[in-house]
């Protein structure tokens, strides 16, 4: 793979337009971040419930600091590589922070409400609940979008898929950025026993356009399975860092987990002879009383240790990346040091964030309100001529329907609609339609 076709400024739908001074990937960034979708990010759970009278991440603060954090990846990576090959590369890589942070953006647009229970509700309606019976009507191909419904095919779906009276080409963003937003490039029906993939039956076509353009390798024509776009390994590193860090800062704020703990997890990530950040740290600690701002500067440098780390992995690991031979995250890669400390806070979240009842809470309510929802309007779907079901389907958006007289397309009516509610939306709706 070369930088020249991975950096692809090539669009679905390209549009005749003035001059402007923002570059194609810039435009990117605005135009999801000045999107309707983007914007509804702000009413959906990324962990604790919403709204609260603690102020904890929301999907929309979580995906602008992901972005952030990925920017600054990109720019560290970028600055390496220019030490390493000379200043004439930085051309070939100039624009990588704007599609890293752009990609950012755009990874959680496909999470239906209430996270990823939200995401449980769908498969399990369809894999064991009353959408069951539907198995029998719907090819192999396609079921298998619907028992195992995932945010991030979803999430390319939103941004490539033509809705009714909405723009050739969805939102019409590059290939390098679509491609980038790709860390599962394969479809659902090939994903061999994976938990996740990219790609739903839908949105294949789209797919190998994305890929082909970015002069991405295909590993398996026969199941569509492609090497992921180098700066996926960014975005999904930016990710991973700030779920982890901060999914433990918003549970210290809502005094789920004590201030030592905190303290000490977050301290874990240095070694004894960094006495930078020890002498910086008695510092902090003798001039600052108030505990959330102590731990702001721990989340703030454990990140920034994390971030210097996983650049220092993309740059080890340069050539197979390249090759599309790469295997995992490029945090599953960190030394061993800072793999063990980030391991101690992902079991310790496991074990006492995400079981926490106000978490658990959130996810009950989201299996009851979007199973309920999703029973309603997928039964409605499959009779509407019955005049209670023809009320039903009105609510739908005009921009959700479509004229495809198949089953599948139906049900991808019904899950589009739900996947783009908020939480509030969905519980107000819910309410609104049980008569509560």
């Amino acid at each position: 793979m070369n930088w020249n076709s991975l950096l692809s400024a090539q669009r679905e739908f390209m549009e005749h337009k003035k001059s402007d001074i923002r570059n194609a990937f810039q435009r990117d960034y605005d135009r999801i971040i000045f999107s309707n979708i983007f914007r509804r990010l702000q009413n959906k759970t990324q962990v604790f419930p919403l709204p609260g009278s603690k102020m904890v991440h929301n999907r929309l603060t979580h995906s602008l600091e992901v972005a952030s954090v990925g920017r600054s990846i990109a720019r560290i990576v970028s600055k390496k590589l220019c030490d390493k090959y000379g200043k004439d590369f930085l051309h070939e890589i100039y624009d990588i922070d704007t599609i890293v942070s752009a990609a950012c953006l755009a990874h959680d647009l496909g999470n239906p409400p209430f996270g990823h229970s939200g995401e449980e509700t769908i498969s399990s309606y369809f894999k064991e609940g009353p959408g069951k019976d539907l198995e029998k009507h719907i090819p192999e191909y396609q079921w298998s979008d619907l028992i195992s419904f995932e945010g991030n095919a979803n999430a390319f779906r939103q941004l490539t898929h033509q809705f009714a009276g909405r723009r050739q080409g969805g939102m019409s963003l590059t290939y390098a950025t679509l491609a980038t937003l790709i860390k599962y490039p394969y479809p659902s029906f090939n994903k061999k026993g994976k938990k996740k993939y990219n790609i739903f039956h839908s949105e294949i076509d789209t797919f190998k356009k994305v890929m082909d353009g970015c002069g991405i390798v295909c590993l398996d024509e026969e199941t569509l399975a492609y090497a992921r776009h180098p700066l996926s390994y960014m975005m999904e590193a930016a990710d991973d860092i700030c779920y982890l860090i901060l999914d433990m800062e918003d549970a210290h704020k809502r005094g789920i987990v004590p201030t030592e703990k905190i303290d000490f997890f977050f301290t874990s990530f240095f070694r004894e002879n960094e006495s930078w950040f020890f002498d910086r740290k008695d510092f902090i600690y003798e001039t600052v009383t108030d505990n959330n701002e102590r731990m702001s500067f721990l989340r703030a440098t454990a990140i920034n240790k994390l971030v210097d780390c996983v650049s220092t992995v993309f740059i080890e690991n340069y050539d197979s990346i390249m090759e599309g031979t790469f295997q995992n995250s490029l945090v599953h890669h960190l030394p061993d040091f800072e793999n063990n400390a980030l391991s101690e806070c992902r079991q310790f979240s496991l074990r006492n964030i995400y079981k926490h009842p106000s978490v658990v809470k959130v996810e009950l309510t989201g299996f009851n309100v979007i199973g309920e929802l999703l029973d309603m309007f997928v039964k409605a779907a499959l009779q509407p001529e019955k005049t209670y079901n023809k009320k039903l389907l009105s609510i739908i958006p005009e921009q959700f329907k479509n004229d495809n007289g198949d089953l599948y397309s139906k049900i991808q009516v019904v899950l589009d609609y739900i996947s783009n509610m908020t939480d509030l939306y969905a519980v107000q709706l819910y309410k609104d339609l049980k008569g509560f």
